[in-house]
This record gives C-alpha cells, structure tokens and sequence, in this order.
C-alpha cells in the first residue's frame, strides 16, 4: 500500500474510531459499513466491524467476521490492534498470542511483532513461549532489556510454572537463570539497577543469602545497584544469623535517624536474644561495642531515652518488647524491669495523652496476668484524676481518660450489670458532650472530634446492654448517638462502620446503604470492606438496590483483571522485575477473590430473581437469561484458589482481648461462607441445565449449540447435577457448622449459610429438577409421587412466610429479631422467584409447543422397566395436568405471599426514646432521622417484595392455557 494510500484509508477510518471513542457503536457500525461498500477487502475495517457487532450484543455475527480475519493471518499492525481489543474484552487473551504467532510465521524479524508476541505470552502466563520468544528478540537486537525478559521467564517458569512442585525442574529452572545472569556481569554487561535486582531476586529464591550480601557488597553491586535498601541488608543477615554484625549495623541506625523505627527495635532485640543464648563473649565490630547480654541492651535503650531532644515511643515501647521477649525465652525480666505491669503504668504516664497510647499497651495485654488486667484498668483510671463527679479540664487529659478508658475495656471492665452499663452510657455520652462544646469549636468538617471516642465507647456499652437484656431499645439509641456523631464529625469513618454495622444487626439495610456510601469506597476497598455490607444484600429483601451495588463492585473486579495484564506487561517494558511478581500476585489476589466470586453468584440470583417485570412476556424473559450466557456444563470457582482478602480489623475493636478467639471465629466465618458460595454456585448451575433441558439450547459463554445431542447431553448433565446437589447439602449438613458469636458489636454477622440450611432449598430445586427429567422421561420415580411432594413443599414454605409475619407482627419489639425474619422472607421470596421462572419456561417451550402438535390417537401408557422396577410414564395430557396444576399452585401460594407481606408491620421505636435524648442533651432530631430510615426500610422491603411477586403471578397468568 503507498503512502497515499494509507493516508486515505487512515482519513476513511478516522470516523469510525471517532464514533467508538463516543460510545456511539451503531454509529460505528454504520460507518464501517460505508467504509466496506468502497473497500470491501480492507481487515481493519472488517476488524472494526465485528467490534461494533460485539458491542451491540451480536456475538454470532462478530464471530464469524473474526474468525474469518484470523484465518487470513494478518500482519498488519491497524488490524491486530482492534483483534487484541476484540479478545481483551472478550477476556480471551489466550486468542491474542495466537494471531501474534501467525503474524511472525510470516515476518519473523519484526521486533515489533516479536514484542507483542511476548507480552500476549506474558498475559496468560505462559513462560516458556515466553522465554523462547525473548530469546528470539535478543538475537534480533542485542539489548539487555530482551536477555533480562527471558531470564525472568525462566525464574517465573521456575516458581510459578507447572514445574514449580518438581523440586528438580524447579532447580534447573534456578540455576538457568542464575548463569544467564552471571554471564551478563561476567561480559560486564550489567548496566541498569533493575538488572541487579533481578539477579539478587534469582539468588533470594535459591536461598544463597551470602552470595546476594557479597553481590551487593562487590565492587560492581556497589555501582549498578548504591540504593540498595537497608532493609534487603538487614534480612539476608538475619537469614545468614550474623548476629553480631546485624547488632551493630541496627544499633548504628537507631542511634542515627532511625529511633523510632519499631521494626529495627523488633529485630535488634532478636540479635541480643540470639547472642545471649549463644552465650557469646563481649567484644567489638568496627569498633563499636556488641551487645550481648540483656543488660546491655537495656542500658541501650535509656541510652536513646536521655539521648533524645524530645519523648520518642520507640525506645520506650522496645523495653516493653525486651520485658516481653525475656519471659516468652524463660529469662528473669523481673530482675532487670520489675513488675511488667509497673512498665505499663510507666508508658501510660508518659505517653497518655496520645491518642495512640492505647493501641501500643494493647501490644502487651496478652502478656499481662490475666488477675493484673482488672488492677491495670483501675490505676489507669486513678491517674486521670477524673471522678465521677469531675470531667476532663485540658485536651490532654480527655485524651488520657478516653485512653484508660479503652484500656480498661479491654481488661474486661464492661462486664457489668445492666444498671451499671446504664450509667456508664450516660457518664460516656455525657463526657462526649462535654468534649465537644470545651475543645471541638471550629472543628473543619474533614476532622474527627476530640471526645469522638467517648461515643464510639459509649454504643459498644449500648450494644452490651441490648444483647444482655435482648431489647432493641439501646441499639437505636446507640444508632441516634452514632448519627449525632456524625452530625458533628461527617468524617469519622469509624462511627459510619458502627453505623453499619448495627444497621446491619437489626435488619434495616437502607440505612446500612446510606452508611456505605457515605463511606465512598474505592478500588481495592471494595474487595477489602465490601464484604461489610455487599454479603447481607441477598436477604434484604431489596433486590434491585442490590443489583445497585453489586454492579460497581463487579466492574472493578473486572476492569482489574484486564488491567492488571496490562500492568504485568508494563512492568517488562520498563524493566520493573522487582515488582513483577508483586503484580502477579495482586492480579491473583483479586482474580480468585472469595467476595468477587460470592459477589459474582448473588449478582446472578438476583438478576434471574428480577427477571419478568411488568409488560414482560416468559420469552422475554428467557431471552434475557439467555444474556447472562451461564456455563452450566462446568463449575467456573476454582475453590482451592480462592483468597480471603477482607480487612477484619477494619473497625476498631475494644472488647476484651481473644485474639485466638477472634481468629477461630474469623476462620469459621470463611469456611462457613465459602460453603455458602458452593450452594450458591450449584444453585445457578441447575437452574441453568434445567432451563436448557426444556428448551433443547445451551446458553454459556463457551458452549456450542448441537441440536443432535442436546437433549440427551443435558439430561445427563442435569443428573449429575442433581447427585452433585444432594451430595453437596449432605457434606455440608455433616460439617455442622455452629453460628458465630455475637458477644461484641464487631463480631462479624452470622453467615447466610445457616439460612440456606434452614429454608428448603435442597428439597425444592431437587424435585424441581426431577420433575424435568420426568419430562424428558429420564427418571425411574412416578412423576404423580413428584409432584405431591413439590406441590406439598411449596405449600410449607409459603406456610413459613406467613408464620414468620404473624409471629412478628405479635411482637412488641419488632426489631430485635426483624434481621432473622427478613432472611427467611427474602430467601423465600428468592426461591418461588427461581421455580416459577424455570416452570414458565418449561410450559412455553415444552408444553407450548407440544399443545400445537398435530392432534393425533391418545397413546396407551406404557410401562417400560429400568433398573427393575415398573415404571408409569405419563402420557401428554397427564404432563399438561401436572405442570397446570403446579403453575396454579404456584399462583395461589404467591398470592397467599402477597397478602402475607402486606400485613408485615412496620417496626416501631421504643416511646421512652425522645425523654432519654433529652436527658443526654442529644439534639431530637437524630430520633426523626433514624426513625424514618427504620420506616423507609420497611416499605422498600416490603414495595420491592410484592412487585417482585405481582410480577410473577402476572407472568404466571400470561401463560397460554394448553389444551391437548
């Protein structure tokens, strides 16, 4: 092509890329279509075509456009840039490195080409190819970059590859790349910092720590690599165990510039215990004295306390540390520290009046005699010098009494009586008052308040009070307080997580809504926090706010994944090696995260639940399961890869200190909810092969239509599927699995697992998926037995709705168990949702168009014998009978639903609540606020739940009546 030529084609195609950068792809596809009219042959036209069509949700013809292109094996750069787009966003990037391959097959020297072929290898991990491919390049244009990229290739094939449990390959693998490198510094060759790096990282994986400290120590380390960071330094000696050298090498930094650094303090007092336990002598490094013994590294220590300007907390917090670490080995700490709880006593009156002070004595509770806890709490108490009757006159004594205050929680001084936490609420709310008019004037609305930790204490008490008295009343004064708060101090993430999560404790998920936008997560917070209120929106009860939040969440999942191949590839163009795994494993981290996959499976459900609103005929809504393209035919969670990647430390904790309490419960929570996602996962799976059972077509993303072997495929897939569902209920029902305590506010909630053991999920989509394959005639069961049974359990579990209501509209305090209530509606709610989808689906494609068959002969029963029993198979009519009956059934139990949720009762807030906020100087309005949240929440819940089931019973009623 000339010059001019690709001059006009580039002029032609500008308007075409104009109209995608708008988002305009009809516009587009026009366009291309004009292109195409004068140039019929011309690939990136074409290319551009079928990325419009895939755009406009036509994937057939996009496909077949595409595939064309690629069987052609085009070269061109214009044209396999819009194909790398194509499978980008199709996330079929296995499909980039083989255009790429046709296309050096032809131009084997393009370095253009070769690069790209690189990166595509990089995208899916394929480092051999990859390995190959740089070796190639190298040859082609002798530049380090290339030569580094096969080396990293062959670390990565090495710890990350196939090999990477094949202690043997994995060597070799090693040892391949440590020579590639050594002969590059031995050419002197090395010439950038990030080769070094890569050459340090091949040593650190073989575990030759000495090598790397004598890399960096040589004359050529020295030059390509002078910034080593000290840290690198300090852990190949600790590895090496050069005790005596690492004692002195981090008593020189402390003393320079590093005196606060607790990780040089944490690693300082393990060379002192080291060389104490080595019993090695006295002596001198460089001339500067080692320490090896304890008294010595104490004198240290109060050498940096009366060295320093100003009170710096490291020194004082690595004598606790020492204390600490002397009893863990068996040494005599009190000899040379006295009592431990002295020492904390000590810090607190130091160091008091910062508002990290309680978190530093935390560190050490566990260490403290479980007797000296309640004696701890009391004396941080007496030194404030605030009474009952006085309150705090500086900032820096409320400081010091919010900090022995959450100290003593900690020890376990909030084990009261009722009346006594009573009074302790007042005393907290009323020193948050006092903080806010004496020290929180002209406050920017960005700062959290002074006295802000006054209320934050004063809701954990509330929430005591209310578990012990098993009230709501306390939790929605503990709501008020928490929104006065946040009148006060906008800002205070801390008061919106408690929000949150009280929100969440009493069933109202649209104040819980408001709470997590106001957080205004991003990113990685999403996956990190949202399970804080993502996991609670399937048993709201409101399903399209739900669909509301999952759908930002999933993007960033999404786009991250696409992204972070990009990031992967940048990091070889720029040589960033050292970085490169760091990628690797933040791209896995969010790929196979457990709340992406969860988040994933609810998003499902709730959009199949949503499905046939109003003016929305039954093919309508199949046309729009259909979108969805679920791969029934394979499981797409890979279980054993999946990370739990939430922060649980995210809000603040005060209770009593059970770390290893807390960290059982926290392993519980994940194992129970990763059962709930199997149940989960599996449900949409059958829904989807009954679906496709019916309907003779498979709908997943990578399924293929063959009309022959449809029918019979399915039915068998649907088999397995069933023994998979009973197998899997029944392995779970073994675990049996107890419900996480509720003891604290942050305590994480109960895990939806429960519910779906509870409610009759296995029983109903089990005869649901019988009674398809009756239909098929592929079940030795009466089809007159299955349907009694699935008759009779809609019956119950409509039954279960309505005495769920009635027993709550019988309550006073319609608020304290309005969560639990709420998850059996929803889940109700959710499975009539599923069954009345999959049977208007079955009457339409099944029954529908056997009605319209040419009327012929009724047929004789016939009795045919699988697996030696005599089997009734129905004939048509018989079928026509059932599945009319079913679908009446099912109209009359949504109904009986109907009117059930219309007589659900709003809950209502405690009378005595407008006298207790005045009494506690709060401003009245909080009171309205959270009272008309609680309101609201009740009629989204209940206007989302009857529209959901008006519109089933109107799909219902627009099925064809059948007649055969």
């Amino acid at each position: 092509m000339s010059q001019f030529d690709s001059v006009v084609v580039e002029r032609r195609l500008r308007p075409i890329y104009d109209s995608f950068e708008v988002g305009n792809n009809k516009k587009a596809l026009h366009e291309t279509e004009k292109v195409l009219k004068k140039t019929p042959n011309l690939r990136c036209a074409r290319a551009l075509k079928g990325l419009a069509l895939m755009r406009l949700g036509k994937n057939e013809e996009s496909n077949t456009i595409i595939n064309q292109i690629v069987a052609e094996k085009p070269s061109d750069d214009a044209t396999m840039q819009v194909l790398s787009y194509i499978y980008k966003e199709m996330e079929e990037f296995g499909k980039i490195c083989v255009i790429y391959q046709n296309a050096v097959e032809k131009d084997g020297t393009s370095e253009e080409l070769l690069t790209q072929l690189f990166m595509s290898y990089a995208r899916v991990n394929e480092f051999a190819s990859q390995q190959r491919v740089a070796m190639q390049l190298f040859k082609l244009k002798q530049k380090n970059p290339y030569y580094c990229w096969a080396v990293m290739s062959c670390l990565l094939k090495a710890i990350r590859g196939a090999d990477k449990n094949d202690a043997a390959k994995r060597k070799l693998s090693l040892e391949l790349a440590q020579r590639m490198m050594e002969k590059l510094i031995s050419d002197n060759k090395l010439d950038a910092e990030q080769e070094a790096q890569l050459y340090l990282i091949i040593l650190d994986q073989q575990e030759k720590y000495a090598e790397q400290l004598k890399f960096l120590d040589n004359p050529t380390g020295k030059k390509i690599y002078p910034g080593a960071p000290i840290e690198m330094r300090i852990k190949l000696m600790r590895n090496l165990k050069q005790w005596p050298e690492l004692n002195v090498l981090l008593k020189g930094l402390l003393r320079a510039e590093h005196i606060d650094r607790w990780d040089f303090y944490q690693d300082y007092i393990q060379t002192v215990v080291e060389l104490v336990k080595n019993k090695t002598e006295p002596g001198t490094d460089n001339k500067q004295a080692i320490d090896t013994s304890f008294e010595t590294c104490h004198e240290f220590l109060c050498e940096l306390i009366e060295s320093s300007n100003k009170k710096n907390r490291g020194p004082y917090l690595a004598r606790l540390e020492l204390c600490r670490v002397m009893s863990k080995n068996q040494f005599d700490a009190h000899k040379l520290f006295g009592e431990f709880i002295e020492m904390l006593i000590d810090y607190f009156r130091i160091f008091g009046e910062k508002p990290c002070c309680s978190k530093d004595i935390v560190l050490f509770l566990d260490d403290l005699r479980e007797e000296q806890r309640p004696e701890l709490a009391s004396k941080l108490i007496q030194l404030c010098n605030i009474s009952a009757t006085t309150l705090p006159q500086t900032k820096e004594q409320m400081q010091r009494h919010i900090c022995s205050l959450q100290v003593s929680r900690m020890c376990g001084a909030h084990a009261l009586s009722a009346d006594h936490l009573t009074a302790l609420y007042t005393a907290f709310t009323l020193h948050y008052e006092h903080g806010l008019n004496a020290f929180g004037i002209d406050m920017l609305p960005t700062d959290m308040g002074l006295s802000d930790a006054y209320a934050l204490l004063a809701v954990h008490v509330m929430y005591d009070l209310a578990l012990q008295l098993k009230t709501s009343d306390h939790l929605v004064e503990a709501l008020c307080l928490l929104n006065y708060l946040l009148s006060n101090s906008p800002n205070n993430f801390h008061a919106k997580l408690l929000c949150l999560q009280l929100y969440h404790r009493i069933g109202c998920c649209w104040g819980a809504q408001k709470m997590y936008e106001s957080l205004n997560l991003k990113f990685i917070q999403l996956d990190s926090m949202g399970y804080l209120h993502c996991a609670r929106l399937a048993t709201s009860g409101m399903f399209a706010m739900a669909r509301a939040v999952y759908e930002p969440t999933l993007k960033f999942f999404t786009n991250s994944y696409k992204e972070g191949h990009e990031y992967i590839s940048m990091c070889y163009k720029y040589g960033s090696f050292s970085k490169l795994q760091e990628f690797m494993d933040f791209h896995d981290s969010l790929t196979f995260s457990y709340h992406f996959s969860l988040t994933s499976s609810d998003a499902i459900i709730s959009e199949i639940v949503c499905l046939g609103g109003a003016n929305t005929t039954p093919e309508q809504s199949l046309n729009a399961f259909k979108y969805m393209q679920i791969d029934s035919d394979r499981e797409n969670v890979q279980y054993a890869k999946l990370r739990d990647n939430r922060d649980l430390s995210v809000i603040v904790r005060w209770d009593p200190n059970q770390k290893e309490t807390q960290k059982r419960i926290n392993e519980q929570s994940y194992q129970q909810d990763l059962d709930l996602l199997r149940i989960r996962s599996n449900l949409i799976r059958l829904i989807a092969i009954c679906i496709e059972t019916a309907t003779k077509e498979t709908y997943g993303k990578h399924s293929k239509n063959d009309e022959g072997s449809i029918a019979k495929n399915k039915c068998v897939l649907l088999e397995t599927q069933l023994k998979n569902w009973t197998d899997l209920f029944k392995e779970i029902r073994t675990a049996n699995h107890s419900i996480t305590s509720n003891e604290y506010l942050v305590n994480l909630l109960p895990s939806r697992l429960h519910g779906q053991l509870d409610m009759p999920y296995e029983s109903i989509f089990y005869s649901l998926a019988k009674l398809i394959l009756s239909l098929e005639l592929r079940l030795v069961e009466p089809i007159d037995d299955i349907f009694r049974v699935f008759n009779q359990q809609l019956i119950n579990a409509c039954k279960t709705i309505c005495n769920e209501i009635e027993s709550y509209n019988a309550n006073d305090d319609r608020l304290w168990n309005r969560r639990i209530v709420q998850e059996i509606i929803a889940n109700s709610i959710e499975i009539f949702a599923l069954v009345t989808l999959v049977m208007s689906v079955v009457h339409e494609k099944y029954l529908a168009s056997s009605s319209r068959q040419v009327k012929r002969n009724k047929k004789k029963a016939s009795v045919e014998e699988s697996t030696g029993n005599n089997i009734y198979t129905p004939n048509d009519k018989e079928r026509v009978n059932i599945i009319t009956s079913l679908i009446n059934r099912l109209k009359t139990e949504l109904n009986t639903i109907d009117a059930a949720i219309e007589s659900w009762k709003a809950p209502r807030l405690p009378q005595t609540l407008t006298e207790t906020l005045a009494s506690l100087s709060l401003n009245p309005k909080v009171e309205t606020l959270v009272d008309s949240t609680i309101t609201k929440n009740h009629e989204i819940t209940v206007d989302e739940i009857r529209t959901i089931v008006k519109d089933k019973l109107r799909c219902l009623n627009s099925l064809s009546k059948v007649n055969v």
